[in-house]
């Protein structure tokens, strides 16, 4: 599968000035370039913070050493 080659992307063009207008297309990717300043900083922003140390005693599974209520 090829990329896109320059002449799809002109007819891409061609449509949206079409559909948009030469004049909005500024506005249209002004606000994109915003939206995407934005995500990206709240990406930043909502990084986990490290996990806590786990004791080396500490186990997921259960322990052989108890027995099961019959």
């Amino acid at each position: 599968m090829a990329g896109i080659g320059l002449t799809e992307l002109i007819i891409i063009l061609i449509i949206v000035v079409v559909i948009f207008g030469a004049k909005r297309i500024p506005e249209i990717m002004g606000g994109i370039g915003k939206g995407i300043k934005t995500f990206k900083k709240s990406m930043d922003m909502d990084e986990p913070s490290p996990a806590p140390p786990s004791h080396p005693n500490t186990s997921t599974e259960p322990s052989k050493d108890k027995t099961e209520p019959k």
